[in-house]
């Protein structure tokens, strides 16, 4: 599988991409339009304030180079490494994902990336014999060749990444990669990052915040074949991971547990739903005999015109307020946006572009938009 996004070609092209990434309002799906468009992050960083002007922003300001470029050397000073969307070290299962973050920050074994990955996740105030499960599972995975992925929190994760140690494991952390989430498992975080890997989207020094769990959770699932959840409540992290898995086009495997245990009602209804049901890692190993029978290929692309003039000459400032109009903070397909609003689509696409930089819409996976919030 080849990355249809291309690698940077240098330093300054890599620090530009991590400058676009950490500008306020530029998520992961508008961070690959904006490369596909312009070819390159400096480019797209040219064009920007232009686009917020015609998207109704007065002041748009980028991620300062200085910060981009002391964010880098906070990260070698801690032995951490960049990866970015495109470059062959970065993980070909999560360049799949449509909203795979454009830049992954890693300490440890980086080619752990490269190796088949199940996730492991779970409640955190999971039973003995959920931890016991979630360990043996972890281990006789890892020494199968899978990379055993999860999240570092307590309970079900913590277990996993120990069962998984020997063998390979991949923490995915909310806050930056050496910020030790919960404190408890700092001797476990020490242990990840001498014999597997730890994994952010967040600058290195970064605490955890609520809005950050969620895109955790997808980097999980994305970087999986396949997400197993052992013990979940009705609403929990661990089934919004599998949410993700289903959209990710990822399998889904759950742990049936008593009806009388709150921390089985998740994966009772993950197994309901259509998720297989495993009780042993050989049932694990069966239902992934083949794991590339759906393959995992990268999103297909939106066509776009390339370069900045073909995006700053087109004509969009009648149809902002249509599409404003349209939009609600449910999401909407950008093909029915297209269909409703009368101009070109070449138009209206350049008119979500510049809304998407002026902070006003919110572009998601899924070729869907919302209105943004706040």
């Amino acid at each position: 599988m080849e990355s249809v996004y291309p690698r940077p070609q240098n330093d300054a092209e890599r620090v530009a991409r991590l400058r676009l990434y950490r500008t306020r309002h530029i998520g992961p799906v508008t961070f690959r339009k904006l490369l596909l468009r312009y070819g390159s992050a400096g480019d797209a960083i040219e064009a920007l304030p232009e686009l917020a002007r015609r998207g109704g922003m007065r002041t748009f300001r980028v991620h300062e180079k200085s910060r981009a470029e002391g964010e880098l050397a906070d990260l070698a000073r801690i032995d951490g490494q960049a990866f970015h969307l495109g470059e062959p070290a970065y993980s070909k299962f999560l360049t799949a994902a449509e909203d795979a973050p454009p830049v992954i920050i890693a300490r440890g074994n980086a080619e752990l990336m490269s190796r088949p990955a199940i996730a492991v996740v779970g409640a955190r105030n999971a039973s003995a014999n959920g931890r016991t499960i979630a360990t043996g599972f972890a281990g006789d995975l890892s020494q199968a060749g899978y990379a055993v992925a999860s999240g570092m929190a307590r309970g079900i994760d913590t277990a996993a990444h120990a069962g998984a140690l020997a063998g390979g494991t991949i923490a995915v952390l909310a806050g930056g990669v050496d910020v030790v989430y919960p404190r408890e498992n700092a001797d476990l975080y020490d242990r990840i990052v001498e014999r597997g890997l730890v994994l952010s989207e967040m600058p290195a020094g970064t605490k955890p915040q609520g809005r950050h769990f969620p895109r955790r959770n997808r980097i999980i699932s994305g970087l999986s074949i396949a997400v197993i959840v052992i013990e979940a409540a009705e609403r929990s992290g661990s089934l919004t991971t599998a949410r993700f898995a289903l959209e990710q086009g990822r399998e889904v495997l759950a742990v049936p547990g008593s009806p009388l245990d709150p921390r089985s009602r998740g994966t009772g209804r993950l197994i309901r739903e259509g998720a297989t049901l495993v009780m042993s890692s050989d049932h694990i190993l069966e239902a992934l005999h083949d794991p590339f029978r759906r393959p995992i290929e990268p999103p297909a692309s939106e066509a776009v015109d390339q370069g900045q003039d073909a995006v700053i000459g087109i004509e969009t400032a009648d149809i902002h307020g249509p599409i404003v109009e349209l939009l609600s903070h449910a999401p909407t397909p950008t093909d029915e946006i297209i269909r409703l609003v009368d101009g070109a689509p070449a138009a209206v696409r350049a008119a979500l572009l510049e809304l998407e930089v002026a902070g006003r819409i919110q572009c998601l996976s899924g070729n869907l938009v919302v209105l943004a919030t706040g």
